[in-house]
């Protein structure tokens, strides 16, 4: 059964998803840049057997409140993680992160080693490339603010999320209307604080810290899953971080870009081997 809940957090009320039973190990999972809880809809059946699963809402997105605009960046939103596990009573947890995500979930177990158990990394790692950087701000920024149909949304994803594009269209439907409102004038717009699409001035994508180092500093088990023609994450970037943490393993999903859904056979298969028992 999944609940919808809300906690608060460094001032802010955030939304959760809570997926299946609270005695099971705990394990989050953390949407990228643009995305919300919803995100880990179609994962999280497979994974509650064995993890009592809890999806977020990163301040600023779907329900969670909106912050300062200045507070959108990863070292905020990892601060925002340690405390709403705190706040949950989470001794300890495994973390699932898309994209941004990710690099909230590598600060979060490279600062807290002994609390996470298993990390899961998709699509992201310490260094990030420049054209995939280009490309995220470019469609953030030019990104329309509003949709006269859900199909437009649609659309609009299909054009800009690779894993998205061969979607059947109610499967897709189903997936953008989490990430959109009916506004006053019968239109749709973003659940999104628009701080966030403004990436130079907020933060959110750049890299001022060395991500190295909190990952050189994580002790759990690490599955990194890499689109095989990602413009994010580089084969050489995920060949360093087996290096830097030899508990690493890496699989790459064929044909899939930026980021993979978690869906396709390789990445279902090899999430759920790593979260077994």
């Amino acid at each position: 059964m999944t609940t919808s809940q809300f906690v608060s957090v460094n001032g802010l009320r955030l939304h959760y998803l809570d997926h299946g039973d609270r005695a099971k190990p705990p394990l989050i999972c953390l949407h990228g840049l643009s995305g919300n809880a919803h995100s880990f809809d179609g994962l999280a059946p497979h994974l509650t057997a064995h993890r009592r699963v809890i999806a977020v809402d990163v301040r600023g997105r779907g329900d969670s409140e909106w912050g300062p605009p200045g507070d959108y960046n990863a070292t905020v939103y990892t601060s925002d993680l340690a405390a709403l596990i705190d706040a949950l009573g989470l001794p300890r947890v495994s973390l699932i992160g898309t994209s941004m995500g990710g690099s909230i979930a590598m600060m979060y177990a490279g600062g807290y080693p002994e609390q996470v158990e298993r990390l899961v990394l998709n699509d992201i790692g310490p260094e990030i490339d420049p054209a995939g950087v280009v490309r995220i701000t470019d469609y953030m920024i030019a990104a329309p603010t509003s949709f006269a149909t859900l199909a437009g949304v649609a659309a609009y994803y299909r054009e800009n999320y690779p894993a998205l594009r061969e979607a059947p269209q109610d499967a897709l439907l189903e997936f953008v209307k989490w990430a959109v409102r009916p506004n006053a004038a019968g239109a749709y717009e973003w659940k999104l604080d628009p701080a966030v699409r403004n990436i130079p001035r907020s933060g959110t994508a750049a890299r001022a810290m060395d991500m190295w180092v909190p990952y050189a500093r994580i002790i759990a088990p690490v599955l990194v899953v890499r689109g095989a023609e990602s413009d994010i994450l580089s084969h050489a970037t995920t060949e360093r971080m087996r290096t830097v943490q030899r508990r690493t393993t890496v699989v790459e999903i064929p044909g899939v870009g930026h980021a993979p859904s978690l869906l396709e056979p390789e990445a279902l298969a090899a999430i759920k081997r790593f979260m077994a028992p």
